[in-house]
């Protein structure tokens, strides 16, 4: 019976749809700070390399709708095993690839990660008591900051001086093991049954990497060049199809309907400011505290190693314990009043960090304000979508955020390079960032933060019921058992 089966290994749950969240955030951030190492010890140029980041990128959002959609149709525990196991194949295939070719091909097998977190919701959702649901959902959610800021941190510290950069993913090797372990624990429930829509599976992705390639490659290929412009009206066209596509589908990879509900509309917008407010902060910082101040006037002279513990490690460490306590601020007041809050507090501390940057003392308190606030986010996000959307449609709800968050983090990415490359001083025959360029990217994440807070507030109404809705899990998960029993 299902309601024994739950009751008997509630604790091995968390763990494992917490591992997961954690091992996804790990495998997309570890090899950035590492790229240039990489280069040189594969001989490739920076080009090719960079591909090391954008195969996983496209990967994730080719494979996260299909996959949380296979996980209501076949069962979330089975696709949500298999999903691990292609990823420790990626991590041993990048750990002991020797040629940029095969490490571009692990990294696409990484990026199913990405469908881990939608996917270890639904499961969240199925098996646990209404009671634990929202600060479990919290938890789990903010392990993605916590996994982001520790994967700089082990990057510095696994590869410092000329030490082999295959060290970063024999790291993501053994948390996927691990991972599978506490998955293989899991209860299995029946899926609900169904159809796939692989039709549309296929539009959207084709849609998702028309948009998402040229915005990641649009500073090395030039934003006015052929191939970005077609990429960009190729994805327009694509995915406006797309829409049409799902409306005339019986049993549609996405609810159309569910797409425009405003509050989840509302709550996928507020998932690309804290998505680009992320990568802003994360790769403004990196940035900046690395600034020669010998030669610049600013900044901490900072190696990656003393980047990663300095001053990106304590940002990880708050969001350790701001995702739980924000768990129970959920249950409090409300996933709509914490979104909105968190999104008000990371713009105080991204736009704080346009002044407050001459010491180390205060810039690390600007930055970790700002981590806290992109933890209490995360930690909302799902509780929200959970509130506004039937069980069955709880993994589709939280891929389609995931790949919103993913877009608005490459966005953001993508524009922070291009400002600190445009705007430069020369130092010898180098050319460095100027303060302004740091200035600007700190003001465009506040002012994306804020205007996510000011979504939030304005167009997703206050509903009492949404602090808890505990009766109504309750009798959809019973309806859901029904369903799953008869499948």
């Amino acid at each position: 019976m299902t309601t024994p089966e739950r009751v008997a290994r509630p604790r091995l749950l968390l763990p494992a749809a917490a591992a997961a969240s954690f091992l996804l955030a790990l495998i997309q951030s570890i090899p950035v700070p590492v790229l240039p190492q990489i280069a040189s010890q594969l001989g490739a140029d920076a080009t090719t390399v960079g591909w090391v980041s954008t195969a996983t990128l496209l990967a994730a959002s080719s494979f996260t709708p299909l996959l949380g959609r296979l996980g209501h149709v076949l069962g979330v525990k089975p696709v949500f095993v298999a999903t691990l196991a292609v990823t420790l194949a990626g991590s041993v295939l990048a750990a002991t690839a020797h040629d940029i070719s095969w490490l571009i091909v692990a990294r696409v097998l990484q990026g199913t990660s990405f469908a881990l977190f939608p996917l270890g919701i639904s499961l969240l959702r199925h098996e646990l008591p209404p009671a634990k649901l929202t600060h479990s959902m919290a938890i789990v959610a903010s392990t993605l900051g916590v996994g982001g800021g520790v994967a700089l941190v082990a990057a510095g510290l696994l590869t410092q001086g000329d030490a082999d950069y295959r060290r970063i993913f024999w790291l993501t090797v053994v948390m996927s093991a691990i991972t599978l372990a506490l998955a293989l624990t899991l209860p299995k429930r029946p899926g609900a049954g169904g159809r796939v829509d692989y039709v549309g599976a296929t539009v959207l992705s084709a849609g998702l990497v028309s948009l998402l390639l040229p915005i990641s490659q649009g500073h090395t290929w030039g934003w006015g060049s052929a191939k970005v412009i077609v990429l960009f009206a190729a994805a327009l066209i694509i995915l406006v199809g797309f829409y049409f596509l799902e409306r005339r589908t019986a049993a549609p990879l996405v609810s159309v309907e569910m797409l425009r509900h405003r509050p989840i509309l509302v709550t996928n917008l507020a998932a690309m400011a804290v998505g680009f407010a992320m990568f802003a902060l994360q790769l403004a910082t990196s940035y900046f505290v690395q600034s020669p101040s010998a030669y610049t006037g600013f900044g901490f002279s900072a190696t990656v190693l003393q980047t990663s513990i300095i001053y990106l490690l304590p940002g990880a460490a708050a969001s350790v314990v701001i995702g739980p306590l924000a768990g129970m601020l959920v249950g409090k007041v409300g996933p709509r009043i914490v979104l909105a809050l968190a999104c008000g507090i990371g713009a105080v501390g991204l736009a704080s960090l346009t002044f407050l940057h001459d010491n180390k003392v205060e810039t690390i308190a600007a930055f970790v304000v700002a981590s806290c606030a992109i933890a209490m986010a995360y930690a909302s996000m799902p509780a929200l979508l959970v509130s506004h959307v039937q069980p069955a449609e709880t993994g589709i709800a939280n891929s389609v955020n995931s790949i919103m968050r993913t877009v608005g983090g490459t966005i953001g990415s993508a524009l922070v390079i291009t400002i600190l490359a445009g705007q430069t001083t020369t130092v010898g025959t180098v050319a460095l960032p100027t303060e302004n360029a740091f200035r600007i990217s700190y003001v465009l994440g506040a002012i994306v933060f804020a205007v996510g807070g000011a979504l939030v507030l304005l167009f997703i109404d206050p509903d009492r019921r949404a602090k808890h809705r505990a009766g109504e899990v309750s009798d959809i998960r019973a309806t859901a058992d029904l369903e799953g029993a008869r499948a």
